[in-house]
């Protein structure tokens, strides 16, 4: 017990460091984007001087950053956002529109799992025949082609063309509209994560059906249907878990351009807008939010890996 709480502090250790390097590189990288932030021509330059002086822009970097920094620790202060929603707070901003981000990204990833696993699972048991080719054909696809193509062609076909689902997302619509416009792009982010689930499960499923416990159960009189359903199944869905937590992180990196498209009121949409309004505190808050979810996506994943084999532990502690 001992060494698995000594390898979480280590880990946890190595993810506030890797946090504090990814703010304070964002934090100079976008300060040192050439313009001012308080670029509007509607305001006198001394309004301008005043808002840069009390921001605490006209000091140096070094010092910028202290301020921040102790704003963010001590005070939980990201910042004010001065073009994207002037004069409210970044974090008041976050907490509206991480919710939607993380309800889209959740939903494909529901979305993605049994059908990847039934897709892979049909692939594996049709080796080599007419199903199997069909669901490698379409894996090809789907892992080659970037999400915004999807929802591109969700778009016209679906939306445009057929007309079976808003276009756009409706953030003026009842409830239930909202609802239905955010399955176009929650379509548009699971076939990714539907081709790597499928094409995981099918190498790990053909592997276990060849292995010699599988001989066994049939020699006891299993068929292969039960064989395969009863013990093939169950072991190559183990693996798995190794792939769906980081998978999160990658869907949720893709909806940065989905967000965009379909003009969902989310975190991926409000990163791009921020940087084109040279919005400083709201661009570095947002970095920030996925920096955290990638951080934590792969201390989970070493954790899980440090508790299920030692070994992984004994490697990090030599």
């Amino acid at each position: 017990m001992f060494a698995i709480g000594k390898y979480v502090a280590g880990r946890f250790a190595a993810m506030c460091l890797t946090l504090f390097l990814i703010v304070t590189v964002s934090f100079f990288v976008i300060r040192l984007m050439p313009g001012s932030v308080y670029e509007d021509p509607e305001l006198p330059q001394s309004v301008i001087e005043a808002l840069e002086d009390k921001m605490h822009l006209n000091d140096p970097l070094i010092k910028q950053y202290y301020y921040y920094l102790k704003g963010v620790v001590l005070d939980g202060d990201f910042g004010i956002s001065v073009s994207i929603e002037p004069s409210v707070p970044v974090f008041k901003i976050l907490t509206r529109r991480i919710p939607i981000s993380l309800c889209i990204n959740l939903a494909s990833l529901i979305l993605a799992l049994p059908l990847g696993i039934a897709a892979g699972t049909l692939a594996a048991m049709k080796k080599n025949k007419l199903p199997d080719h069909v669901v490698s054909f379409l894996v090809v696809i789907c892992i080659s082609l970037p999400s915004f193509v999807f929802a591109s062609l969700l778009q016209y076909f679906v939306a445009f063309k057929l007309g079976w689902l808003p276009i756009i997302y409706s953030p003026t619509a009842q409830t239930m509209e909202k609802a239905v416009s955010l399955v176009l792009p929650v379509l548009a982010l699971s076939f990714w994560p539907i081709a790597t689930v499928a094409r995981y499960l099918r190498g790990e499923l053909i592997e276990t059906v060849n292995s010699e416990f599988m001989l066994l159960a049939r020699t006891k009189g299993l068929s292969r249907v039960q064989a395969i359903v009863r013990h093939a199944f169950r072991n190559s869905c183990l693996p798995l878990a190794n792939i769906i937590i980081p998978m999160f992180t990658n869907i949720l990196g893709g909806s940065l351009v989905i967000e965009k498209i379909f003009s969902v009121p989310g975190v991926g949409g409000l990163m791009i807008d921020a940087i084109n309004a040279r919005d400083h505190a709201l661009t570095i808050a947002v970095l920030i939010f996925y920096s955290i979810i990638s951080l934590l996506t792969i201390f989970i994943v070493d954790i899980s890996y440090g508790i299920i084999d030692p070994r992984v532990r004994m490697g990090a502690k030599k």
